[in-house]
């Protein structure tokens, strides 16, 4: 019997990571012209972080998250809060007031698995923490929009804003009673929802849920004066980047810790409408974790998955083909063993180098090369090192040769004036 991966766990083989790592290189790019620096993090957290900053009423810390229950340890469903305990811990904002970071790498969420998102899933995570500056907001969004232009990926950026804890009690009274004369009409998880979150209630995708809140209130129609002055200038500052955006009062984002600014990136390249990167303002979650008080903070998370369906639906790829600089073939024990040698040393010389270690003959060899991408093959036989000479074919034109002395100095002389 097969073991296989478990459900909703993916290998990620050659000839799909390549496809992550350039997503990864053009990301790290495009972050460093915005001076952020990257912070590795732990998969395993203790599980209150996740109660604290996340939510008690969230679906994900509910059902969601793979708890070891006897040692109270969790493995990361989301990055933000793991990112802000290292913040916290090793005192980032003494060394510097606003810091820029981001972190790469999976994270675990026990859900049902579908197209683009899995059991273990991978985001980047981009943070802006110490500033409340509506200049921040618009340039991380404009930030992402760069990075998918440059992606060559399509997307659109909805934008909304949930207000802060001095103007949303007063629009949750009006969202309550707007839903309790809906309650019956509304699903089991929004029923539910209505008590312990009702904002979420707003962002149900079960098609009878989303009639019943059509003509919901809207939290931008709450805003009080700071919340609303923050948000007309987040908006200007993309208006002047030039950065599209719709707003969308609908949008409330899954974790309790928003306030303030939120958005969503959205594609309709993988059928249904889905979102690619999401995030928004958290200014009250650093001081909820124990950091210290009047530290706001921004970010967004993107997931990898999706983007890799989007970059493998492009009609020309962006990763190119598989290349070498040399192919060793050595006929023969002798000039095998040889051969094994120069290998070594061309590498050592940032060269790289292949060559076969089963005795195939020249022909075979010479398919292998040209396969490997070679651009150029060094055949060593028994009179080639009886003569201390190999033969060095340009496989760019695959007429072109030469014999060259068998020595790693006068080979790579060779290959760099190529």
């Amino acid at each position: 019997m097969k073991i296989k991966a478990l459900k909703g766990f993916k290998d990620i083989v050659p000839g799909e990571v390549e496809l992550w790592q350039y997503l990864e290189r053009v990301a790290r790019e495009v972050f460093d012209r915005f001076h952020f620096r990257e912070i590795r993090l732990p998969i395993l957290e203790e599980t209150e972080l996740f109660a604290r900053s996340i939510g008690e009423a969230t679906d994900i810390v509910e059902k969601e998250m793979y708890t070891f229950v006897d040692k109270k340890i969790t493995m990361r469903p989301e990055a933000t809060a793991s990112l802000l305990r290292a913040y916290i811990e090793h005192g980032l904002y003494v060394q510097k007031p606003v810091q820029r970071l981001f972190t790469i790498g999976p994270m675990f969420r026990h859900e049902r698995p579908q197209r683009g998102r899995l059991r273990q899933f991978h985001q980047m995570d981009i943070e802006v923490l110490g500033t409340d500056n509506p200049l921040a907001d618009t340039e991380l969004m404009a930030m992402a929009a760069m990075l998918f232009e440059e992606l060559d990926i399509n997307v659109s950026l909805e934008l909304n804003s949930l207000g802060c804890p001095e103007c949303r009690p007063g629009y949750r009274a009006r969202l309550l009673a707007y839903i309790a004369e809906r309650h019956d009409a509304l699903c089991g998880d929004c029923k539910r929802r209505s008590t312990t979150n009702p904002l979420r209630v707003l962002d149900c995708k079960v098609p009878s849920c989303r009639e019943q809140i059509l003509d919901a209130p809207s939290l931008l129609d709450h805003l009080c004066g700071p919340c609303k002055d923050h948000f007309e200038q987040v908006q200007a500052g993309l208006r002047q980047l030039g950065v599209s955006y719709r707003l969308n009062k609908f949008m409330v984002r899954g974790l309790d810790y928003y306030c303030r600014t939120t958005f969503e990136f959205i594609t309709s390249d993988l059928g249904a409408q889905a979102a690619v990167a999401a995030g928004g303002r958290y200014d009250g979650l650093i001081e909820t974790l124990g950091g210290p008080k009047n530290s706001p903070g921004i970010g967004f998370a993107m997931g990898m998955e999706r983007l890799v369906l989007l970059l493998q639906q492009q009609a020309k790829s962006p990763v190119e083909e598989e290349k070498i600089d040399l192919f060793v073939a050595g006929i023969g024990a002798q000039a095998a063993r040889a051969g094994f040698g120069l290998v070594h040393e061309m590498r050592a010389r940032k060269f790289s180098v292949a060559m076969d270690y089963e005795g195939r003959s020249l022909k075979s060899q010479m398919k292998q090369a040209d396969k490997a991408g070679a651009r150029f093959v060094l055949i060593v036989g028994d009179d080639e090192l009886a003569l201390g000479k190999g033969i060095l074919r340009n496989m760019m034109n695959k007429e072109e040769q030469q014999d060259i002395a068998l020595s790693a100095s006068a080979i790579a002389e060779c290959l760099l004036k190529k």
